[in-house]
């Protein structure tokens, strides 16, 4: 497993209003990059902090694009206690 560096910022996915503890998935960007995108990026969840899940910075905007582009959206289908009609 790779050593985590101990000065990373984490920055918190959630929305602006939320409240709570979470948990909250949190993300941080490693330095360095060889102009290959390969710049570590690190995943956690806040009831979790030890637990951390490293990709490149690639990856992590190829996955970013996909949300963006709706291609997880077949993830989440059925979990609004709301959804709005189609």
């Amino acid at each position: 497993m790779a050593e985590i560096p101990p000065n990373l910022t984490w920055e918190r996915a959630a929305p602006p209003d939320a409240t709570g503890p979470g948990p909250w998935i949190e993300i941080a960007f490693g330095e360095g990059d060889d102009g290959d995108g390969n710049a570590p990026v690190y995943i956690r969840e806040t009831s979790a902090p030890d637990n951390v899940v490293t990709t490149n910075r690639r990856k992590w905007d190829a996955f970013v694009l996909g949300v963006q582009a709706g291609e997880f959206d077949h993830f989440v289908e059925g979990i609004n206690e709301n959804p709005t009609p189609m």
